[in-house]
């Protein structure tokens, strides 16, 4: 999790995390769908699909990325946004 807070208008917070396979990444964007849900938050826009390898869930001020590993690595998110506070990570 990265904090946006001072370097985008967009977004306060980016979730990024990997799924192995197409399936991984559904039951990932599913899980946090119906636990946000539960919660009483609901998505603003969705985009992507498993077969893409990136799925996107738009919170509002947050915004969850759901990558394979191969196109993690291609767009480098965690790099691009370098200047960002990691909050949490997870490996």
């Amino acid at each position: 999790m990265l904090d946006l807070r001072g370097l985008c208008s967009f977004a306060d917070f980016f979730v990024i995390c990997n799924g192995d396979t197409k399936r991984h990444i559904e039951a990932v964007w599913r899980g946090i769908i119906d636990e946000m849900k539960k919660n009483g938050v609901v998505s603003h826009h969705n985009e992507g699909t498993s077969d893409s390898g990136w799925v996107l869930v738009d919170f509002g001020s947050v915004v969850v990325h759901i990558f394979t590993s191969a196109e993690r690595d291609y767009y480098q998110l965690d790099k691009f946004w370098g200047k960002a506070m990691p909050v949490l990570r997870i490996q």
